[in-house]
């Protein structure tokens, strides 16, 4: 089970966007990446083409390290690490280390 889901929150705890809050649009297990919303944010500049009937200059969030975040605690707002825990059922959940509060659903 993975860590990092698609919709979390997180903060940004190193780097230039340094504690910037948003929501995870994509993870990429295999390079060990995550996109944030409104982070690592970059110009692209796209040629028209008959595809793309607009070019021009177009901001786009660039994947960063999953070492550089943490999730935020839904207690109190605050990064912290995440546990994976096993019920009785046999299903596992994300549970937060500083709160002990279950990570999303």
């Amino acid at each position: 089970m993975n860590k990092f889901k698609k919709g979390d929150q997180v903060i940004v705890v190193s780097g230039k966007d340094k504690g910037v809050k948003g929501e995870i649009l994509s993870v990429n297990i295999a390079k060990e990446k995550i996109t944030v919303k409104g982070v690592a944010v970059r110009k692209k500049c796209v040629k028209r083409s008959q595809e793309n009937q607009e070019g021009g200059i177009f901001d786009i969030e660039t994947p960063i390290s999953w070492s550089k975040v943490m999730v935020v605690d839904p207690k109190d707002g605050k990064g912290t690490r995440v546990r994976i825990q096993s019920l009785s059922d046999g299903s596992k959940v994300r549970v937060s280390v500083r709160s002990g509060e279950e990570i999303g659903k």
